[in-house]
């Protein structure tokens, strides 16, 4: 699925680059949203709308989002009843999205937006009821380069960001805790499984939905728990 999955990736990026009539907010989930320049906009697919609404949010829990954009999955998590929720992005332009939709929304008190590369920022000590990523699931060959910030929203080459997903992400869990990734039928299934073998992990699929966001396109959007063997 590399090929598929890159020129899908690659349209949606053109998309993201050069729609002129992109608006600066948006609606979703039943509340508006700011979106900045330079950020994943929800609104060209509906797998932000689909997956946020999917996750079992851990009550009075802790909630750690990798790739937060915009901050509709976080800001969510937090008005669904998590305790503390942390929102890593590793575009500047993403945390500085994230943190105006914190604000808009009144969460500020349980949400902190950090930028980082998946969990680099992080402290020891942190640990989290339930861990997310809406991940960059079109694979691109490796030697690609991501040239933008946009870019990491897209495309992972090589799959070295789920390679490091899968390895780093279990000892992020609180006891109990439960690991989760969003992906897509252009995704590369069958490398993400054997990643996941490597880190000791299986794949349960938890649900998916066949959309078409364009006319040409039919995609499974899904939502995959990873699980200790």
């Amino acid at each position: 699925m590399e090929d598929t999955g890159f020129r899908r990736g690659s349209a949606l990026l053109r998309r993201h680059q050069e729609d002129r009539t992109r608006p600066a907010a948006f609606s979703l989930l039943g509340r508006e949203w700011e979106l900045l320049d330079d950020v994943f906009s929800p609104t060209y697919t509906p797998i932000t709308e689909l997956l946020s609404s999917w996750l079992p949010y851990p009550q009075d829990g802790s909630f750690l989002e990798v790739g937060s954009g915009a901050g509709v999955t976080a800001v969510t998590a937090a008005l669904s009843g998590c305790r503390a929720v942390t929102a890593l992005d590793i575009s500047p332009a993403a945390v500085e999205n994230t943190r105006r939709n914190v604000v808009r929304h009144g969460v500020a008190d349980r949400v902190r937006v950090l930028h980082s590369d998946l969990f680099s920022v992080l402290g020891p000590e942190d640990r989290f009821d339930v861990i997310f990523w809406n991940s960059n699931f079109a694979e691109a060959p490796a030697e690609f380069v991501n040239e933008t910030d946009l870019h990491h929203a897209f495309f992972d080459p090589g799959y070295e960001a789920h390679r490091r997903y899968v390895a780093e992400a279990p000892a992020r869990l609180a006891p109990g805790g439960r690991l989760f990734l969003g992906f897509c039928s252009i995704g590369n299934a069958p490398l993400l499984r054997a990643l996941c073998e490597q880190a000791g992990l299986t794949v349960e699929l938890v649900r998916s939905e066949r959309r078409s966001p364009d006319p040409d396109t039919t995609l499974d959007f899904q939502l995959l728990e990873l699980h200790h063997r």
